[in-house]
């Protein structure tokens, strides 16, 4: 089993919404910040929101007000509410620690596709 398991992404209409989950393998969770990243086709890595241990967050500009990152510490689990989805949006997106190393593994990411 994978150490990041990343689900709920989807096709879904610009406006609506999504909430991704990631099950984290608790030697990651518990000691580490976690981010949501994602990739765009033939765009670079981007980090999409962080949350620290103790619950503090951040957003890149363009999903403030829009995603909300929140994580489940019993759960092991880092979650992303996305309201208002853009076409803009659409990438795989993935979980991991924040920051990354160079050498960490990632998991398979989960789709993220807005349109029409």
């Amino acid at each position: 089993q994978g150490q990041l398991v990343e689900s709920g992404g989807g096709l879904v209409q610009p406006g609506g919404s999504l909430r991704l989950s990631c099950a984290a393998s608790r030697r990651i969770f518990n000691i580490n910040d976690m981010g949501w990243y994602r990739q765009a086709p033939g765009k670079e890595l981007e980090l999409v929101a962080s949350i620290t241990i103790g619950d503090n967050t951040r957003y890149t500009d363009s999903v403030k007000g829009r995603f909300t990152i929140a994580r489940d510490n019993a759960k092991s689990t880092v979650y992303l509410q996305m309201n208002s989805l853009k076409p803009e949006d659409t990438a795989v997106y993935h979980c991991n620690k924040y920051p990354y190393g160079r050498f960490d593994s990632w998991g398979q990411g989960t789709q993220v596709t807005v349109s029409s």
